[in-house]
Order: structure tokens, then C-alpha cells, then sequence
């Protein structure tokens, strides 16, 4: 019944936890996601998706596939949490307010995901001017396995998720045009086809409203790649 009279749908279901990375929950969650895709395909053709079952960027693939829906109906929320613990970590790192801090994480929810740092600033100040090169690499590591500080305090992210999941949904159910990244099918966006994962998006009524072009560095378009070839490859792994 709530699948039925849903205008907006979100996918938290999972069947398994995570143990060393979020492909754990490969064979689990993706068989899953297919029957409650069928479900919704069945029951209401015109919802609009949420994701945050792991492995979040071949979940949304999946669902997008199964349903037949069209690419602005489904939406992986992985890349917005991961933007905001970035910024978290930026924000430490300066010793500044968070609210200071603008930037974002493009890429796969997951061990290749790609801050990016080219375009983060801190009072409109580009980030990069205030960091060593080794800091970079401090808070890039970190930001990957920020699930694994999480997990010695509790099982999962569960209030960072349920914000940006509820972000997403009242900005469909409003019309509010929220600027955020989020994992999307691309046709050619970015030189990417035929997989998921995280660019910056505009959100609205009809879900996904616009997927947002900004120019990277040469190092972040390279590492963005190599993020959906990762991605591709756990696509595979669930068609054969």
C-alpha cells in the first residue's frame, strides 16, 4: 500500500552488513533491489526512487533497469552524504566552522569515490591554497573509510543517511531545485555512459531536473574514470 499511493519511493532495504567494503552486499541486496523494483513497477510507474541500499551505485543501476523508468526517476543519495562528511573533514582540517565550507564528492559511494578539491573553498577561498599536498591525501583516505569510524560507534550511518535521503525527498514533493551530487544514470555526461554514480544534480518535482556540468582537474576526471570502470565491474559481477 505504500508503494502504491507513494509519489516518492526510497529504497533502504538490505539483507547483509558491511564487513570490509560496501560491494559485501553485492550478491544480497541486488536480487532485493530487483523484486522490490518489480513491485514498483507494478504497483506505481510514476514514483520517484531513492537509494541508499549498498552497494549504492550498482543498487540504483539495477532499479533503474528493472523498473524501466526513466533515468530522472532514480536517484542514489551516496555522493550527497559523502559531500557532507567531506566538508566535515575540510572544515576540521582549517579549524573553521563547517558552514564555511563548500565542496563536493562525485563518483562511486564506496573505496574509489572522488573528492573533489579543484572546486572546495572555504569563505569563497579555494581550499587548495590553505592545504598541503599531504593533507589531500589525509583527508581523501579518511573520507573513504569514515564508514569504519562509524561502525566502532554503531552498526551503520543512520542520521546523516536519513537527512540526505529526506533532503532528496522534499525537494521532489516541493519542487525545490536542490543543488546537491548524487548517483544518476549518464548518457555521455562527463565522457561517461551506461553506469551510476555520483555527479552534481539538480533535484525537483521530477526528480532528477538537470545533471550539472563543472570542469575538473585532469587528476579528477582520470580518478572519476577509473571510479565507474570500478562500478562497471560490480555491474558485470550480477549479470553473469
Amino acid at each position: 500500500e505504500l508503494i502504491r499511493d507513494s509519489k516518492v519511493v526510497v529504497i533502504t532495504a538490505s539483507r547483509g552488513r558491511i564487513t570490509t567494503t560496501r560491494t559485501d552486499l553485492l550478491a544480497v541486496n541486488v536480487p532485493l533491489a530487483k523484486e522490490i523494483a518489480q513491485k514498483i513497477r507494478k504497483y506505481n510507474d510514476g514514483a520517484k526512487i531513492v537509494i541508499v541500499t549498498n552497494p549504492l551505485d550498482v543498487v540504483t543501476y539495477v532499479v533503474l533497469k528493472e523498473t524501466g523508468f526513466p533515468r530522472e526517476s532514480v536517484i542514489g543519495m551516496g555522493s550527497s552524504l559523502d559531500s557532507n562528511r567531506f566538508r566535515y573533514l575540510l572544515a576540521k582540517s582549517l579549524d573553521v566552522n563547517m558552514s564555511k565550507i563548500e565542496g563536493m564528492v562525485m563518483g562511486e559511494h564506496g573505496d574509489s569515490m572522488v573528492p573533489i578539491f579543484s572546486t572546495a573553498k572555504c569563505d569563497e577561498k579555494p581550499v587548495l591554497s590553505m592545504l598541503e599536498q599531504n593533507e589531500t591525501a589525509r583527508i581523501t583516505e579518511e573520507l573513504r573509510n569514515y564508514w569504519k569510524l562509524l561502525k566502532t560507534f554503531k552498526e551503520a550511518s543512520v542520521f546523516g543517511a536519513a537527512k540526505n535521503a529526506f533532503d532528496i525527498v522534499k525537494a521532489i514533493v516541493q519542487d525545490e531545485k536542490l543543488q546537491i551530487p548524487a548517483s544518476v544514470s549518464l548518457e555521455g555526461e562527463y565522457g561517461l555512459s551506461d553506469v551510476c554514480l555520483g555527479v552534481p544534480i539538480t533535484v525537483g518535482k521530477t526528480g532528477v531536473a538537470k545533471i550539472n556540468k563543472i570542469d575538473l582537474e585532469w587528476s579528477e576526471l582520470k580518478s572519476l574514470n577509473d571510479s565507474a570502470e570500478i562500478i562497471r565491474n560490480n555491474i558485470i559481477k550480477i549479470k553473469n
